[in-house]
């Protein structure tokens, strides 16, 4: 299975994130060293911003939308895990 928690994501050494969020969510809030990618861009343009040698972990709010694409991407060659619980449930454990 490709997801990952947050708490094991938080043990990676310098770890690919991708927000999949919009940009004014992303804004609004989001996971160290992260960078944003929104959802629809990252379908569309994959081969623009990953490479098939690095591994890359995705993230959206609940975990759903991270989750299909990380499965969508995985199947055209890349390595990509998504965060299970998302951001928001991110938030609430570091309060």
């Amino acid at each position: 299975m490709n997801q990952i928690s947050i708490y094991e994501l938080l043990t990676k050494s310098n770890p690919k994130i991708i927000d999949i969020r919009d940009k004014y969510s992303y804004n609004m809030g989001n996971l160290k060293g992260s960078i944003n990618i929104p959802y629809y861009s990252l379908l569309s343009n994959y081969s623009i911003y990953l490479n098939k040698y690095d591994t890359y972990y995705l993230y959206c709010d609940y975990g759903k939308q991270s989750k299909e694409i990380s499965n969508r991407l995985n199947q055209f060659g890349y390595q990509t895990f998504y965060v299970k619980e998302g951001y928001l449930d991110f938030k609430n454990i570091i309060k």
